[in-house]
Order: C-alpha cells, then structure tokens, then sequence
C-alpha cells in the first residue's frame, strides 16, 4: 500500500492534476481491505493536494463505501450532492431520539 500512495502522490504533483482516476470495475468482490486501500488512496491524495475518483465501481462495493462512510467521487456523478433529507446536523440535549 505504502508504494501505491506514493505512486499517487508522485502522479499527481508531477502532472499537477487534481484528480486521479481509480479504475475498480475488475476489482472481484470488495472487502474492507479495498475499502483500507482506497481510504488510503483518498487519503494520500488529499495530502497532496488532489483526489480520486472511481471509475466502474459495482453496486456491492458502493453500498461497502456508504456503509463505512466512505464517500469517494465516482465517475459520471455529480461532484455537488444534495444533503440527505430530515438529517439534522446538531441535536440538543434533551431531544426526543428518532
């Protein structure tokens, strides 16, 4: 892992891109030890200055990043998503649980 961020890293400040493109659509079935990679990956790129964006993700590893709360761009996505409805961002105490 530690050689794939610093090929990132590499990739993105030699090009002076902003975004890398992940291809993941022959990646098999996801796991946790994708999602460990490509939150490091996220990671590495956002230290230096960039991001990812995953191209060709199956539904399987969406809902792996969604569960753990990984949101990573995907491609043909729009950058700008809406906030989930009813979500409130602070709680009082003293609320009523929902």
């Amino acid at each position: 892992m530690p050689r794939l961020c610093a090929d990132l890293c590499a990739r993105l400040e030699s090009s002076g891109a902003g975004v890398v493109v992940c291809d993941v659509a022959g990646i098999g079935p996801p796991g946790l030890a994708t999602v460990d990679l490509l939150a490091r990956l996220q990671l590495a790129a956002l230290r230096a200055g960039g991001r990812i964006r995953l191209r060709g993700p199956d539904p399987a590893l969406r809902a792996l990043l969604g569960l753990v709360g990984l949101a990573l761009e995907v491609e043909g996505q729009s950058e700008e998503r809406e906030p989930a409805g009813g979500v409130e961002k602070a709680v009082e105490p003293g609320d009523p649980a929902v």
